[in-house]
């Protein structure tokens, strides 16, 4: 990476910091988000009793899936904001909001103690979090391809490797609380701790993106006041295929936060195995990822994305089939690893081709709306949804019919982009 120059006088940030600073926000996010879905069936039966195990998990998960329903609103008020006033500012105050979000988390007395003031302190934390979470992606992802033009697809990959990192971190923790406590104790008390270690990563995002700077390629760009409407008027079709392209990529990512909670409830095995399927998972996408989006910036994006979505649709089926009918550990440490190393290859280059598609006037807002839009569709409800299909069918392979129907909608949004001709674009202009 690049290091550090002057510019005014002004010693300017290495590229190395500023990718540190815009990951360390977007690892609390995805961190708060992962410990929430890891400790699901805990947090149920502390803030969201019910007559039935299910019914608690659908009540514990609605709460997770509501938080994203905002996130579209908060897209639109930070990207615009990013947009607006300049990627750093949106991004301090996102991590703030953040943090405020997590804090109620881990210090709200629980349901038997405050009774229906418990679950709404939860409800209302998790809006907080997903309308702060809601500009995160859009003012990050455009800070960090403004600082390297000629390297997009392989800054833009640290986006979504955070998301890995934080993912194998909140899993270690699963694991780690498994293994040291008494369950009754990691039943009580012990969920907590994960959201108490979150509070540390939020002053040091806020630490770190106090110095870093909006690139050139931003400030010097033409502005426009009224972003929001200006994507609305204009580009509502760049919007719907950047929803279409994180399709499968959101899906796979929260289905992954689901495997504690598969593991414990479906597949009868205990909760260590399930936080350790998930920590392979974390590796492989914290590693691959950013190879992955190297690659994209020498093989093109799209065919890199067509092929695996292929992967994605075929292979679903049968891997969830092999691996729940085999059952034990391993299986499911195979089936997990997988969807990991998939998703890494796919979404390595999917920041950088959404960038791509949006001008930079409107880069910020298109990519969060678009983003949120499509997480909020296809990945907060995701949870809940394979719940839903397990109960319904009575078919341990049924998460996979959800990949397949992802896994076409990103193919058709490619297919879209080739007809854009967005990457040879994009290669001009870096050129």
């Amino acid at each position: 990476m690049t290091t550090a120059s002057t510019h005014a006088g002004k010693k300017r940030p290495s590229l190395t910091q500023i990718v540190v600073a815009t990951s360390a926000g977007n690892a609390l996010e995805w961190f708060d988000i992962a410990i929430y879905g890891f400790f699901a069936v805990f947090i149920g039966k502390h803030f969201f009793p019910a007559a039935s195990e299910t019914a608690s998990l659908l009540l514990t998960f609605g709460a997770f899936g509501a938080s994203y329903l905002v996130r579209p609103l908060g897209g639109m008020v930070l990207g615009a904001y990013a947009d607006r006033r300049g990627r750093k500012a949106a991004l301090m105050l996102s991590v703030s909001l953040m943090m405020v979000g997590t804090a109620i988390i881990a210090l709200v007395p629980d349901y038997a103690a405050i009774g229906m003031a418990a679950p709404l302190a939860v409800l209302a934390a998790r809006l907080i979090q997903g309308f702060s979470a809601g500009g995160e992606f859009g003012a990050s992802t455009a800070m960090l391809i403004e600082h390297a033009p000629h390297r997009r697809g392989f800054i833009a990959s640290w986006q979504f490797a955070t998301q890995g990192l934080a993912t194998l971190l909140a899993a270690s923790f699963g694991y780690g609380l498994a293994k040291a406590m008494a369950p009754a104790d990691l039943a009580a008390w012990g969920w907590r701790l994960p959201f108490f270690f979150g509070l540390l990563i939020g002053p040091v995002g806020l630490y770190l993106r106090r110095f870093i700077e909006d690139a050139e390629d931003f400030t010097q760009a033409a502005r426009t006041e009224s972003p929001v409407r200006e994507v609305f008027a204009k580009q509502k079709r760049l919007v719907l295929t950047s929803i279409g392209l994180l399709t499968v990529s959101t899906a796979v990512n929260y289905l992954l936060q689901y495997v504690p909670t598969f593991a414990i409830r479906d597949l009868h095995l205990g909760a260590a195995t399930g936080f350790a399927a998930t920590m392979v998972g974390g590796v492989i996408l914290t590693v691959v990822t950013p190879f992955a989006g190297h690659l994209s910036d020498r093989i093109g994006r799209r065919r890199q994305m067509t092929w695996v979505a292929l992967l994605f649709a075929i292979t679903a089926y049968p891997g969830f089939a092999w691996a729940t009918s085999q059952g034990g550990a391993m299986p499911l440490f195979v089936l997990i690893a997988w969807l990991a190393l998939l998703k890494s290859i796919y979404f390595g280059a999917l920041p950088a081709l959404m960038a791509e598609i949006f001008p930079a006037a409107t880069r910020a807002t298109g990519m969060a709306i678009g983003y949120n839009v499509g997480v909020t569709v296809f990945g907060g409800f995701t949870p809940a949804i394979v719940t839903w299909l397990l109960g319904v069918t009575g078919d341990n392979s049924a998460p996979s019919y959800y990949l397949i129907l992802t896994a076409t909608i990103s193919l058709a949004a490619l297919a879209w982009v080739s007809r854009m001709s967005v990457e040879p674009l994009a290669r001009r202009a870096a050129a």
